[in-house]
């Protein structure tokens, strides 16, 4: 969450500011609050800004903004203000979602907040009364991680509803499912390819006759270790006129929509002359590649995704009209089906195969982690495999 969204600093008071835009309204507000930029200044900010967001998304939005006003007295309320207790699961979490949704990434609200919904319209029961039997159910028909995790989301929404004065009380503060830990396996998310499964792959993708229009994009997987999110967000304007300077500031990823690195951080990834990744960017700007053209679109020109990528990299499932399910093999499940792979990773490996090999060729730790954007603890926990190790290095 970016807990200064709405505020900015105004350039001619140099005073905070509040601007946002209201739903329905067809108009950006604006409001002057008269504070220097301190911390402290901020936390006050950042009250006022919270109860425009609650306001508008229980639709009583004072358009007319004196309400909000810094040096504002507002009218006296009701010493026994009128609670409303009838509301459902399902219609406060959609009231939270709206909440949530001026403060939180698109991306947040379209995959964990719609996964959530999707979870409460399958509950046998959305009254708040029913906690218990909520609880039980989430236990008994889904994952033990997905039950806590679900819990953990209605135990927020209902916080926020109470704080609202939607509901009396949080019927879920004192229903608690304990959070699973990790089993042993997870670690094997972070195995990484060899240097011949990495060419076996690279060569089958540029050798499919449905899928080598995105055997650049996996080669520079492969050769930079970013993640497919960045790779996806990347066009011409961060690329050096001479294609060896590699600027990584966005992503896109899931549903397509651009936003910030996954933890924030800026890089520049470096590669010398007539190295791969340097002929590969060269040999696919062409004269008329804008500033603003994505370098690695989809087949048709459009924005890739995980999806898109997860759909030729493992495999694609379709139905007749008869309703019998297919499942088309990937190209990298279909290496692993004819034995010229022993095992199935996801696209992600690409990056632990790039860290892998970099840490192996005797680069530094600490070079590897500024190249991939994170920090040398998860470098040198997840990405060194002597499994794989023990040959040649890549042409960086």
């Amino acid at each position: 969450m970016t807990d200064d969204k709405w505020i900015s600093v105004d350039k001619r008071s140099n005073r905070l500011v509040i601007r946002f835009w209201a739903k329905g309204a067809g108009k950006q507000f604006f409001i002057a609050t008269g504070l220097k930029d301190t911390k402290r200044n901020r936390e006050i900010v950042r009250i006022r800004r919270d109860a425009i967001a609650t306001d508008i998304a229980l639709g009583r939005f004072d358009d007319s903004l004196v309400s909000y006003q810094f040096g504002h007295k507002p009218a006296a309320k009701p010493q026994k203000p009128e609670v409303t207790t009838h509301y459902s699961l399902g219609e406060l979490w959609e009231l939270y979602t709206d909440f949530q949704s001026k403060q939180l990434e698109q991306t947040t609200i379209k995959s964990s907040y719609a996964a959530i919904a999707r979870y409460i319209r399958k509950l046998p029961t959305q009254d708040l009364t029913q906690a218990v039997k909520i609880r039980d159910w989430l236990l008994n028909n889904i994952s033990l991680y997905m039950a806590w995790d679900n819990l953990n989301y209605y135990r927020r929404c209902c916080d926020w509803a109470v704080n609202s004065q939607l509901i009396v009380s949080n019927p879920f503060t004192s229903l608690t499912i304990e959070k699973p830990k990790k089993k042993s396996t997870d670690t094997e998310d972070y195995r990484a390819f060899t240097l011949e499964q990495r060419n076996i792959i690279i060569e089958a993708f540029e050798n499919n006759p449905s899928y080598s229009h995105y055997a650049d994009l996996v080669k520079f997987l492969f050769l930079t270790g970013c993640r497919p999110g960045e790779a996806f967000a990347l066009t011409w304007g961060d690329i050096s006129s001479d294609c060896c300077l590699i600027s990584i500031s966005k992503s896109r990823n899931l549903h397509g929509i651009l936003k910030g690195t996954k933890n924030g951080k800026k890089r520049v990834f470096p590669t010398s002359p007539n190295s791969k990744l340097q002929k590969l960017l060269l040999n696919r700007r062409t004269e008329a590649s804008s500033q603003d053209k994505i370098i690695f679109p989809t087949k048709l020109g459009n924005k890739m995704t995980s999806y898109t990528l997860n759909d030729i990299w493992k495999g694609t499932t379709s139905t007749s009209s008869n309703g019998k399910k297919y499942f088309y093999l990937g190209v990298v499940s279909k290496l692993v089906a004819e034995g010229k792979l022993p095992y199935y990773l996801k696209p992600y490996a690409a990056r632990h195969t790039f860290a892998t090999w970099a840490i192996s060729s005797g680069i530094s730790p600490d070079k590897v982690a500024k190249w991939l954007g994170d920090d040398i603890q998860t470098v040198l926990l997840h990405y060194t495999h002597p499994n794989v190790v023990n040959a040649s290095c890549p042409d960086f």
